[in-house]
């Protein structure tokens, strides 16, 4: 199931998307869903970022090679940071680029986590029963700003610096997926879920130790290598196999 959060001129909706049109639900996607009757076609509808969570958490290093690519080794323990929900935009939307502040800003393409119910210390073998699905995501950097403060904070936190999109897939096996980003259709990142050094259920686990998750959190996963700065007008693109293509384009921020 795919489920949506959309807007028409009428307002903001959920909605379970199939094929060509999104069928609209009552209230949130939590729990059981409630069908209103009202279908429309998906091209008559604009993509929201599928959740506002009321935090992001990002686990850094979570692929070796990009790890490597990045002057250092994956971490024996997942390594978390957060974002904050300000940074959420949703496909379609403008990545704006910070230029009085920035001189390299990156993209980095994820499989991002929507957790579907409050829940704390979650074993491992318990993940899925907390997960309502997957969606892609990018999370956005300021590189340099990343070296300079030595903290991740301020470079990771900036509007419109967390993408998530286009929809929720609740039905995807995340275990072994292929995964990739383009810029301006040239491929930059192509790589497999299967090769994280942490997988999901290890994550939502580690997580869950530290922090209360709320219905709708997001947990990004890591990163593979490939990772490059973007460029104001560039058009990039998060695909997930199974799950669907996040596309932004890169602006000045006013």
């Amino acid at each position: 199931m795919r489920i949506a959060r959309f807007a028409t001129d009428e307002g903001m909706s959920f909605g379970v998307v199939e094929e060509n049109t999104v069928a609209a639900v009552a209230a949130h996607p939590f729990g059981e869903l409630t069908f209103t009757g009202q279908r429309l076609p998906l091209a008559d509808v604009r993509l929201l970022a599928p959740i506002l969570p009321s935090k992001v958490i990002a686990i850094g290093k979570n692929y070796a090679a990009h790890a490597r690519e990045m002057g250092g080794e994956a971490p024996a323990e997942p390594m978390i940071f957060a974002k904050p929900s300000t940074a959420v935009i949703g496909p379609g939307e403008a990545v704006a680029y910070p230029e009085k502040l920035s001189e390299r800003v990156d993209f980095e393409g994820e499989l991002a986590v929507v957790i579907g119910r409050m829940c704390r210390e979650v074993p491992a073998a318990r993940a899925a029963e907390v997960i309502l699905g997957y969606t892609c995501a990018n999370d956005v950097t300021a590189r340099d700003l990343q070296k300079k403060d030595g903290q991740w904070t301020r470079a990771k936190g900036f509007d419109t610096f967390c993408p998530l999109g286009p929809w929720i897939e609740t039905e995807a096996d995340p275990s072994d997926l292929a995964i990739g980003t383009t810029v301006n259709g040239e491929t930059r990142q192509d790589a497999r879920t299967s090769q994280m050094v942490h997988d999901i259920p290890a994550l939502v686990e580690y997580v869950s130790q530290v922090m209360t998750l709320l219905p709708g959190d997001v947990i990004l996963t890591g990163t593979p290598e490939g990772v490059g700065p973007l460029e104001i007008g560039d058009e990039v693109t998060v695909t997930v196999e199974g799950v669907g293509s996040l596309t932004n384009r890169v602006i000045a921020r006013e």
